[in-house]
């Protein structure tokens, strides 16, 4: 199973719209249009899952670069999520302040 990336969408396109362009390649396993939480509009790229990783190729090479819905396409394999590397919130704290002692706001006091 190919995981595909579709940018560049025009943002009244349709998940069966997806579907048709993409079913002339092979078997489209689903298909997920992302959706802005505040808006509830489009934004314009989508996620195509191609059960056959030749036809998910032979999509890419042919699409990429088409235009659809008067916009041109841009097409590649998804690529897995990014995930930050998290520390606590005092290793933080602790990597971005100086030590209490050290700070010139104590030389004023008694």
């Amino acid at each position: 199973m190919k995981n595909i990336y579709v940018g560049n969408l025009d943002v009244t396109t349709t998940e069966h719209q997806l579907r048709e362009l993409f079913g002339a390649y092979g078997a489209v396993a689903s298909v997920t249009l992302v959706i802005d939480r505040d808006t509830k509009i489009p934004r314009g790229f989508a996620f195509i899952e191609m059960n056959d990783n030749a036809a998910a190729e032979a999509a890419i090479k042919t699409i990429h670069g088409t235009t659809f819905g008067g916009r041109l396409l841009a097409l590649n394999e998804a690529r897995p999520k990014q995930l930050a590397v998290r520390t606590d919130a005092s290793e933080r704290r602790e990597q971005t302040r100086e030590p209490l002692a050290t700070r010139k706001h104590r030389d004023h006091r008694y």
